[in-house]
């Protein structure tokens, strides 16, 4: 199928049904965060996704690939990122199973019908205001700086959207693991199963995966850890299998 390519763009293999994605390494490009998010999430055939925030759609396209979902939708705010990922549905022959919205996380619910989808992930902005260096190129300090949303925002416009017992998937930094629990908990995302990432064994975690359900019962299972390299260079067993290798 012949797509547009636009200057300073690339197409890379997603190693997953031959799918391939349009990237902009001068604007923002996937990184391991949204890959572990999709090995660590799960979704029934007959499921209706909705990824927060979708940057170049990585997130819907392997959710695609791995479960089948009988529909996707990523909803992206900065209109370059959608328009890639809205080309990178096409490139792959999925525009009649995932859509891609422009529009802002905050306004999630005038977009989509409430409780109308069985799945929510989101790979949100990390950082809050006094967290790092913002990124002086504006696509990229949207995407790691809380600069058009909160995580508040994700947890409230996930519980307006999710149908009852619906889950909800993130990736997020361990340092605000606090914070997020709480949040959840807030908003009746009640935290069911948990996984820190290790670069190394012998390292403190940098990323952690959860799952969240609406409306469910307390109770939170903490799964083994998974560790990122097994030496420089040189993947664990577990995510080669993540990124199917």
């Amino acid at each position: 199928m012949a797509v547009r390519i636009r200057e300073n763009e690339r197409v890379d293999e997603l190693q997953r049904n031959g799918y391939r994605i349009i990237q902009n390494p001068e604007k923002f490009c996937f990184g391991m965060d949204a890959v572990l998010l999709t090995g660590f999430a799960h979704a029934e055939s007959r499921d209706r996704l909705l990824d927060l925030g979708t940057g170049t759609g990585i997130i819907p396209i392997l959710m695609e690939a791995k479960y089948r979902c009988s529909h996707l939708t990523g909803l992206e705010i900065q209109a370059d990122s959608a328009d890639m990922a809205s080309r990178s549905v096409e490139l792959n022959g999925l525009s009649d199973k995932i859509d891609i919205v422009t529009g802002d996380i905050r306004e999630a619910d005038h977009i989509f019908q409430s409780a109308s989808f069985d799945c929510i992930t989101c790979n949100p902005p990390y950082m809050i205001g006094q967290h790092g260096i913002t990124n002086p190129d504006a696509p990229k300090a949207i995407a790691r700086h809380e600069i058009l949303c909160t995580f508040e925002d994700v947890a409230r416009q996930t519980a307006r959207l999710l149908k009852p017992g619906g889950r909800f998937f993130l990736v997020h930094r361990p340092f605000r693991l606090a914070e997020i629990i709480t949040t959840l908990v807030q908003y009746k995302l009640e935290p069911k199963r948990m996984q820190l990432v290790y670069p190394y064994a012998d390292r403190e975690p940098n990323m952690v995966l959860l799952e969240a359900v609406r409306g469910g019962r307390p109770r939170m299972t903490v799964e083994k850890p998974l560790i990122i390299f097994r030496e420089p260079g040189v993947y664990t067993p577990e995510i080669r299998d993540v990124y199917g290798y």
